[in-house]
């Protein structure tokens, strides 16, 4: 590999290695892998701790570790930390976007609440833990600090016996072990998902899948582990986009619609289903997201060079929270001026195909005086035929997936 080009030949030729092996983890639906994931649930963790316990005991005690002497202090150590809140926030960004790939297969909403309340935070928390004890020691072992613990292990093989390095295989087995499953969970199905849904006549979880692993080697990855700062700066762009995402979806779902959806209209693709919108897009949700990004765009221009005013400086250190606000707040805004429909239990006049109506029970349905012999409806409703609408205003009513066919 040449030089400048932000990797070289063995590490160029691992990360290929390592690419080819995910190929065919893709292939298997995830709950065809499932014991691939109890595996690394026991593994990663046990060779994560072991990797931990072994950099305390080269630095001699954790003392050395945590009272090195502090490089920022007042201000800076302040807004330090809250980078370091937001690149963590922006590490879970792609999941928190995606987590419904996964959620909507529990059998109830419980099952998603209770195990993601504990293990998120905790799981998190003892992972950075670990990740910044290992790295801090390589200023007490090495004499300089390395942010990437990878590269604290490469440093490890040096002068190693053959136990020690036949330890360094089985950490480093638990991380690659760890990374498959990341790409496979976080990655490939969810992005499997999301061209699913956009093109669900030619992609399917599987080719979209694929077509992510494609991208994830052109688009160079290397280039964004060639220094912590060029790595703490993608996440944060990477946050940036995914937080106005995030932003429009909850506002959507827990503020606009509370929690109804008409889940026969959600795979729909008539026009006049009510979740069409204009041509297929919805425009209160773009308004929303760009929002979102504008709030932030100015701090990221600072964030890669340029030179900003030090108030938008301010706004991008917490910009995944800025983004997130403003898209939700922008969004909810526009749906109460401008509305939408299916926004409550109680629906309101949606257009119905009168020609392939069929309804539960009730009265008998005419339309222009011809009498529908299969189908009856319940008094309070009625179909207008110079409108081909139907209206109802009974919470007791049948929902609309029972009455459309």
């Amino acid at each position: 590999m040449p030089v400048g080009s932000g990797t070289n030949t063995k590490d160029f030729l691992s990360f290929f290695l390592f690419w080819l092996c995910m190929l065919p983890a893709i292939w298997f639906p995830v709950h065809k892998i499932r014991h691939l994931f109890t595996v690394k649930a026991y593994f990663t963790p046990i060779a994560g701790i072991a990797f931990f316990a072994w950099a305390i005991h080269r630095a001699n005690g954790i003392g050395p570790i945590v009272h090195q002497p502090n490089t920022v202090h007042g201000s800076d150590l302040a807004w330090g930390v809250i980078k370091g809140i937001m690149s963590s926030i922006a590490n879970f960004a792609t999941l928190i976007v995606n987590d419904p790939d996964f959620t909507r297969f529990a059998r109830k909403p419980k099952d998603a609440l209770w195990s993601q309340l504990f293990t998120i935070p905790i799981g998190f928390a003892i992972t950075s833990f670990i990740g910044i004890i290992v790295s801090s020691s390589s200023t007490v072992l090495f004499n300089e600090p390395i942010w990437n613990p990878l590269d604290v292990l490469t440093k490890f093989l040096e002068g190693a016996s053959s136990g020690e390095r036949f330890g360094i295989f089985i950490i480093s087995l638990g991380f690659a072990l760890a990374q498959l499953g990341t790409n496979i969970a976080a990655n490939t199905v969810s992005a499997g998902t999301d061209m699913t849904a956009l093109f669900p006549r030619f992609i399917n979880i599987r080719r979209g899948g694929y077509v992510c692993a494609v991208v994830a080697l052109a688009m160079c990855p290397w280039k964004l582990l060639s220094s912590s700062n060029q790595f703490t700066t993608y996440l944060s762009a990477y946050s940036v986009f995914l937080s106005s995402i995030a932003g429009v979806i909850v506002c959507d779902y827990y503020f606009v619609r509370k929690g109804y959806l008409n889940v026969k209209e959600l795979y729909s693709a008539r026009k006049r289903s009510p979740y069409f919108y204009a041509y297929g897009f919805s425009w209160h949700g773009y308004a929303a997201y760009i929002s979102g990004i504008l709030i932030n765009i100015v701090g990221f221009a600072g964030a890669v060079g340029r030179k900003v005013p030090i108030g938008a400086e301010y706004i991008y250190n917490v910009n995944f929270f800025g983004g997130f606000i403003v898209s939700s707040v922008v969004y909810y805004i526009l749906t109460r001026v401008a509305g939408i429909p299916e926004t409550s239990d109680v629906w309101n006049e949606v257009d119905v195909d009168v020609d392939n109506l069929h309804v539960a029970y009730g009265e008998e349905v005419s339309v222009d005086g011809v009498s529908d012999d299969d189908g009856i409806i319940p008094g309070d409703q009625k179909i207008n035929s110079s409108t081909s609408k139907l209206s109802a205003k009974d919470k007791k009513q049948p929902p609309v997936e029972d009455l459309l066919v």
